[in-house]
């Protein structure tokens, strides 16, 4: 492990600011941490635990003899602090880095736009269902030094199946799992990351420190495999003609065998997520049979595709966790015709055009909420009814009063939950307080 016994100053107190301190400590180093907001339950929270907790502002860094940075997921990659830091000649990693070199055992890594937690979780679930020793990490909820602090092997045997976000990715250069794949990419994060271009680069990061003729890349049609180092081999997945792993007819394809795709993932938006599914469980030794049975047994996230019930005939889906315009373009064309879409929150993108499509094909009506109501109206109005509601609940329960038989009522934002609600979580779970206080009919 290469960064033990360190002074170490952490860029932020979130969880995985916290776990990277906490790492640094058991493996005899020192951990400062900073953050721009501190409330005095965390400094009370973090001190417990014998993190130095200092005070600092965007533009001011305290000064220490420390010898390594930890930048967490939330710290952008113009923020003064990373400057400073490299300015005094300091070496920053993230915390996926860090967590990386501690960790032991086997380790793969999925980014993308829009459903890698999904790809995560079915991965991890059906090499477990296998016998394999697996768990989910990073960007999924537990971050990778918390994970190898859980175990007193730091995960030799196992595998972790990593979440990795463009934010994480940033301040990354060292990380380097032996099976690493971008699902897709798709406009979002524009705010933090300026471009389309500039986004897909940070996911390309994913590549960089996989080395020699043992790791793998894979790669949706489209997407250049420039980013992966030389020697390292790359295998297509999708729905398309030549993918080495491709969906098609409720089935992956991969050489001649076919394996079985039952439940969630089963449809044509979600196949291609299936063909890499199936690709990295290969990757990880699985059979074909294992891998149909992971799929038949897979319990999805909730707040993704979420059917949360039906009433009067009327279905309620939530999937609150669709915060890009691509992610409800998705959900409609799941859904098909006949949705009574609720849209809205803070927008994260300017290209509003796009979507018309699948509106004018898929939605009955629109219902706006939140701070991109008024753009979303005036952008959608001329080929679909759309309503400004405001808040939720008035969205909902007009979506519910208009609804008819073999229609679906479906929460997909296309924005971020902050405007109106703490985290995307909390607002599908007011989606699915309101569905339970209709009347039983």
């Amino acid at each position: 492990m290469k960064y033990c016994n360190r002074n170490t100053l952490v860029l932020g107190a979130g969880k995985s600011g916290e776990a990277a301190a906490k790492w640094v400590m058991e493996t005899g180093g020192r951990a400062s941490v900073v953050d721009e907001a501190w409330g005095q339950g965390r400094l009370a929270e973090l001190g417990a635990q014998g993190i130095r907790c200092l005070r600092a502002t965007r533009e001011w860094l305290p000064d220490g003899a420390f010898d390594l940075v930890v930048a967490s997921p939330s710290i952008a990659a113009d923020h003064p602090w990373l400057a400073a830091a490299r300015g005094r000649g300091l070496h920053v990693i993230s915390e996926l880095e860090l967590g990386a070199d501690a960790w032991r055992g086997d380790m793969v890594a999925v980014t993308g736009s829009k459903g890698k937690s999904s790809v995560v979780k079915a991965l991890a679930s059906t090499l477990r269902l296998a016998g394999r020793e697996a768990c989910e990490a990073g960007n999924y909820g537990v971050p990778l030094c918390a994970r190898a602090l859980e175990r007193a092997d730091r995960g030799a045997g196992a595998v972790a199946v990593v979440e990795v976000s463009s934010f994480q990715l940033e301040q990354t250069r060292g990380f380097a799992p032996r099976l690493a794949a971008i699902l897709n990419i798709q406009a979002d994060h524009l705010d933090r990351h300026g471009s389309l271009e500039a986004y897909a680069a940070a996911k390309g990061r994913i590549f960089e420190g996989q080395r020699g003729p043992g790791c793998r890349a894979f790669l949706p049609p489209g997407v250049s495999a420039g980013a992966v180092p030389e020697g390292v081999a790359v295998e297509r997945f999708g729905a398309e003609a030549g993918c080495a792993w491709r969906y098609e007819g409720g089935a992956v394809a991969h050489g001649g065998e076919r394996i079985a795709v039952t439940g969630y993932f089963a449809n044509a938006v979600l196949g291609p997520a299936a063909a890499l599914v199936a690709a990295m469980a290969a990757g990880c030794g699985l059979t074909g049979e294992e891998i149909a049975a992971g799929f038949a047994a897979f319990e999805p996230l909730p707040h993704r595709m979420e059917r949360v019930g039906t009433r009067g005939g009327v279905a309620y889906v939530d999937d609150s966790k669709g915060t890009s315009l691509a992610a409800t373009q998705a959900a409609l064309r799941i859904v098909g015709r006949g949705v009574r879409l609720i849209a809205g929150g803070r927008p994260k993108e300017r290209d509003l055009a796009f979507l018309l499509p699948d509106l004018a094909a898929c939605a009955a009506k629109v219902y706006l909420i939140g701070e991109a109501e008024e753009a979303f109206y005036e952008a959608w109005r001329g080929v679909v009814p759309c309503v400004r509601c405001g808040e939720l609940a008035r969205a909902f329960h007009a979506a519910a009063a208009e609804a008819r038989p073999g229609e679906t009522v479906l929460l997909s934002p296309g924005c971020a939950s902050f405007d109106q609600f703490p985290n995307m979580a909390a607002r599908g779970e007011m989606f699915k307080r309101l569905f339970a206080g209709l009347p039983q009919i």
